[in-house]
């Protein structure tokens, strides 16, 4: 079948909650897919960053493989040889004495909230039913009915209420709006250090430092959501090392598996994590040993091939590549490490339609942003050879 084949029965049979560039990708190596017609694309998206390794790694494709053919789920009834494992990786990686694994990004979230609002009513003494977790504006930290409460785009919400209570919502990148949130029954602050889904919105230097200070003052615990800007999607191994801070509980999830598999997890002290009791929380899948088996190979690939500091040089040679582009178009280009957001006066959909043609994928965000995320192991060749592209698709659609 050729790609229009694909894409009719897809609209045929499928719900339409998604809006995809009609490209249907066949396989994939490196950062490199290639489409059902034969033809090959360089990925500029890197599956939200959840492909940071590569697609299809040899050395985490083996660590599936092999574990596959041992046993894939025990359920947390019983225990696994892999899951300790991980968890030893995650806190030698990361300095966290805990972690709590689940499957997708957005139960990890859902995860740190409940673990937030039981430590605010077990440990800070917060009355019944009226613990808080301030967010921020612009925010993106999944599409559950719970956290789309605290959202603050329209669509995301449209149709999906009643919604849940218990988040106010203060202007990201403004300590002083923090400040006059915070009261008695705030459990902690939610945000992510560096905004993704908004368009790669990096806030100003300080906030973070500032929002850390006025969160361990007020006895409110500080969640960093790194679900794509960790494992060193934004030039360090966390987003919220730029700031020098450390906050209470990370987030973390999509390059935790290389994009073999659903894995996230919630990083902690052991007296955060340990309000919950046998019983309190948990998932069938969350832990099992193939996820784990996973993320120890994806976290090595991590280690063993320094990806965090390829980001960072690479980030900073593809922002300079791009910011050296002129076109009266071009509003800003921001981020950190290759998470960059090019901003545009007017709709990215047709630039990144145009730059899918010319072999480049790439996806728009907030209608006026395209955004470039390749995995890690992307090449200061291969950058060359996407920014020329860039630059000629911009100008030509000029």
């Amino acid at each position: 079948m050729k790609t229009q084949d694909y894409i009719s029965i897809e609209e045929r049979y499928g719900a339409h909650n998604y809006r995809p560039l009609d490209v249907v990708v066949h396989k994939a190596k490196g950062a490199w897919v290639t489409d059902v017609d034969g033809k090959k694309y360089l990925d500029c998206l890197a599956a939200y960053s959840a492909v940071n390794q590569g697609h299809c790694h040899p050395e985490i494709l083996k660590a599936f493989v092999d574990q596959a053919k041992k046993v894939t789920l025990t359920s947390r009834a019983f225990r696994n040889d892999q899951l300790p494992l991980l968890y030893k990786m995650l806190h030698d990686l990361t300095g966290y004495e805990a972690s709590l694994p689940m499957n997708t990004g957005v139960e990890a979230v859902e995860t740190a909230v409940k673990a937030a609002r039981k430590w605010g009513y077990t440990v800070k003494g917060i009355p019944e039913n009226k613990a808080e977790i301030i967010c921020a504006t612009d925010n993106f930290h999944g599409r559950t009915t719970t956290i789309i409460s605290f959202s603050t785009e329209a669509q995301y919400r449209n149709g999906f209420g009643p919604f849940t209570p218990g988040f106010p919502i203060v202007k990201y990148g403004d300590a002083g709006a923090l400040k006059q949130a915070i009261n008695e029954n705030t459990a902690a602050f939610l945000v992510e250090p560096i905004q993704g889904e908004a368009g790669i919105v990096v806030p100003p230097d300080g906030y973070l430092r500032e929002a850390a200070r006025l969160c361990k003052e007020n006895n409110v615990l500080l969640i960093a959501d790194e679900i794509q800007s960790g494992l060193g999607r934004s030039g360090k191994l966390f987003a919220f090392e730029y700031e020098d801070i450390r906050p209470d509980m990370v987030i973390i999830g999509k390059a935790l598996s290389g994009g073999f598999y659903p894995v996230s997890a919630v990083l902690s002290s052991k007296e955060i994590l340990g309000v919950f009791t046998p019983g309190d929380h948990g998932s069938t899948f969350g832990g099992n040993p193939l996820a784990a088996a996973v993320a120890c190979a994806a976290l090595k690939v991590l280690k063993k091939e320094k990806l965090v500091d390829r980001s960072f040089k690479l980030g900073n040679y593809f922002i300079g590549k791009l910011r050296a582009i002129k076109n009266p178009h071009i509003k800003e280009v921001r981020g950190r490490g290759l998470w960059i957001g090019l901003v545009l006066d007017t709709k990215a959909r047709p630039y990144c339609e145009a730059l899918m043609k010319d072999n480049i994928l790439c996806k728009e965000t907030h209608d006026s942003v395209i955004r470039f995320a390749p995995p890690l192991i992307i090449t200061k060749k291969e950058i060359d050879w996407a920014c020329a592209r860039i630059e000629k698709v911009i100008q030509s659609l000029a």
